[in-house]
Protein backbone atom coordinates (compact mmCIF):
# COMPACT_ATOMS: atom_id res chain seq x y z
CA UNK A 1 0.00 0.00 0.00
CA UNK A 2 2.87 2.33 0.71
CA UNK A 3 3.94 2.35 -2.94
CA UNK A 4 0.49 2.11 -4.53
CA UNK A 5 0.03 4.67 -7.31
CA UNK A 6 -3.19 5.88 -8.92
CA UNK A 7 -2.01 4.41 -12.25
CA UNK A 8 -1.78 0.96 -10.57
CA UNK A 9 -5.57 0.67 -10.38
CA UNK A 10 -7.36 -0.47 -13.53
CA UNK A 11 -10.94 0.52 -12.76
CA UNK A 12 -12.37 -1.05 -15.93
CA UNK A 13 -10.67 -4.42 -15.46
CA UNK A 14 -11.16 -4.39 -11.68
CA UNK A 15 -7.50 -5.06 -10.96
CA UNK A 16 -4.62 -3.54 -9.03
CA UNK A 17 -0.96 -3.90 -9.97
CA UNK A 18 1.49 -4.33 -7.12
CA UNK A 19 5.03 -3.18 -7.97
CA UNK A 20 8.28 -2.82 -6.10
CA UNK A 21 7.30 -5.11 -3.28
CA UNK A 22 9.59 -7.12 -1.04
CA UNK A 23 9.60 -9.93 -3.58
CA UNK A 24 10.79 -7.52 -6.30
CA UNK A 25 8.12 -8.66 -8.72
CA UNK A 26 5.01 -7.20 -10.25
CA UNK A 27 1.63 -8.85 -9.75
CA UNK A 28 -1.79 -7.97 -11.12
CA UNK A 29 -4.46 -8.89 -8.58
CA UNK A 30 -8.25 -8.69 -8.64
CA UNK A 31 -9.68 -5.64 -6.91
CA UNK A 32 -12.84 -6.67 -5.04
CA UNK A 33 -15.78 -4.39 -5.83
CA UNK A 34 -16.22 -3.23 -2.21
CA UNK A 35 -12.51 -2.40 -1.95
CA UNK A 36 -12.60 -0.56 -5.27
CA UNK A 37 -15.63 1.45 -4.13
CA UNK A 38 -13.95 2.35 -0.84
CA UNK A 39 -10.78 3.35 -2.70
CA UNK A 40 -12.74 5.49 -5.18
CA UNK A 41 -14.59 7.16 -2.29
CA UNK A 42 -11.27 7.90 -0.55
CA UNK A 43 -9.76 9.35 -3.73
CA UNK A 44 -12.80 11.54 -4.39
CA UNK A 45 -13.54 12.74 -0.86
CA UNK A 46 -10.65 12.16 1.55
CA UNK A 47 -7.31 12.24 -0.26
CA UNK A 48 -5.62 15.65 -0.24
CA UNK A 49 -5.53 17.37 -3.62
CA UNK A 50 -2.02 16.77 -4.87
CA UNK A 51 -0.03 16.21 -8.04
CA UNK A 52 1.78 13.35 -6.29
CA UNK A 53 0.75 10.07 -8.02
CA UNK A 54 0.72 8.01 -4.79
CA UNK A 55 -2.72 7.03 -3.55
CA UNK A 56 -1.95 7.37 0.15
CA UNK A 57 -0.16 10.57 1.12
CA UNK A 58 1.14 12.39 4.15
CA UNK A 59 2.25 15.98 4.38
CA UNK A 60 5.85 16.41 5.45
CA UNK A 61 7.66 19.72 5.38
CA UNK A 62 4.86 21.28 3.36
CA UNK A 63 5.13 18.61 0.65
CA UNK A 64 2.87 15.64 -0.03
CA UNK A 65 4.79 12.37 0.08
CA UNK A 66 3.71 8.73 -0.15
CA UNK A 67 3.11 7.09 3.19
CA UNK A 68 5.76 4.63 4.31
CA UNK A 69 5.41 0.97 5.20
CA UNK A 70 6.38 1.94 8.77
CA UNK A 71 3.42 4.34 8.90
CA UNK A 72 1.11 1.52 7.82
CA UNK A 73 2.54 -0.80 10.47
CA UNK A 74 2.00 1.85 13.17
CA UNK A 75 -1.56 2.46 11.98
CA UNK A 76 -2.39 -1.24 12.20
CA UNK A 77 -0.77 -1.54 15.63
CA UNK A 78 -2.76 1.46 16.95
CA UNK A 79 -5.99 0.01 15.54
CA UNK A 80 -5.27 -3.26 17.35
CA UNK A 81 -4.61 -1.43 20.62
CA UNK A 82 -7.91 0.45 20.30
CA UNK A 83 -9.77 -2.87 20.27
CA UNK A 84 -7.72 -4.32 23.12
CA UNK A 85 -5.13 -6.37 21.22
CA UNK A 86 -1.76 -5.47 22.70
CA UNK A 87 0.37 -7.70 20.44
CA UNK A 88 -1.13 -6.84 17.09
CA UNK A 89 0.71 -6.24 13.82
CA UNK A 90 0.42 -6.44 10.05
CA UNK A 91 2.55 -9.57 10.27
CA UNK A 92 0.06 -11.12 12.72
CA UNK A 93 -2.77 -10.31 10.30
CA UNK A 94 -0.99 -12.23 7.55
CA UNK A 95 -0.48 -15.23 9.86
CA UNK A 96 -4.12 -15.14 10.94
CA UNK A 97 -5.32 -14.93 7.35
CA UNK A 98 -3.14 -17.90 6.35
CA UNK A 99 -4.40 -20.01 9.27
CA UNK A 100 -8.05 -19.14 8.66
CA UNK A 101 -7.78 -19.93 4.95
CA UNK A 102 -6.32 -23.38 5.73
CA UNK A 103 -8.89 -23.98 8.47
CA UNK A 104 -11.63 -23.23 5.94
CA UNK A 105 -10.33 -25.68 3.37
CA UNK A 106 -7.94 -23.69 1.21
CA UNK A 107 -4.89 -25.53 -0.06
CA UNK A 108 -1.39 -24.33 0.81
CA UNK A 109 -0.98 -23.36 -2.85
CA UNK A 110 -4.07 -21.14 -2.65
CA UNK A 111 -2.78 -19.54 0.56
CA UNK A 112 0.63 -19.01 -1.04
CA UNK A 113 -1.05 -17.25 -3.97
CA UNK A 114 -3.03 -14.94 -1.67
CA UNK A 115 0.05 -14.10 0.40
CA UNK A 116 2.17 -13.90 -2.77
CA UNK A 117 4.73 -16.39 -1.49
CA UNK A 118 7.06 -18.02 -3.99
CA UNK A 119 7.73 -20.99 -1.72
CA UNK A 120 5.22 -23.34 -0.12
CA UNK A 121 7.70 -23.71 2.75
CA UNK A 122 7.22 -20.03 3.59
CA UNK A 123 3.46 -20.54 3.49
CA UNK A 124 3.73 -23.56 5.83
CA UNK A 125 5.39 -21.27 8.38
CA UNK A 126 2.60 -18.71 8.05
CA UNK A 127 -0.22 -21.25 8.12
CA UNK A 128 0.72 -22.93 11.39
CA UNK A 129 -1.92 -25.49 12.08
CA UNK A 130 -3.35 -26.29 15.49
CA UNK A 131 -1.77 -29.76 15.74
CA UNK A 132 -3.35 -30.67 19.13
CA UNK A 133 -6.81 -29.88 17.76
CA UNK A 134 -6.10 -31.83 14.59
CA UNK A 135 -4.94 -34.88 16.53
CA UNK A 136 -8.32 -34.99 18.27
CA UNK A 137 -10.11 -35.36 14.92
CA UNK A 138 -10.67 -39.06 14.24
CA UNK A 139 -9.84 -40.07 10.69
CA UNK A 140 -10.65 -43.42 9.10
CA UNK A 141 -7.71 -45.78 8.82
CA UNK A 142 -6.45 -45.89 5.20
CA UNK A 143 -7.98 -48.85 3.39
CA UNK A 144 -10.61 -49.49 6.10
CA UNK A 145 -13.42 -48.39 3.80
CA UNK A 146 -15.01 -46.09 6.40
Amino acid sequence: MARLMIRDVDWHAGTVTLRGTKSLRQDILPLPMETGQALADYLQHERPHSSNPAIFLRSQGGRDQPITSMAIQKLIKRAGHRIGLMHFSAHALRHTLACRLVENGSSLKEVADVLRHRSLETTRIYAKLDTPKLSAVPLPWPGSGS
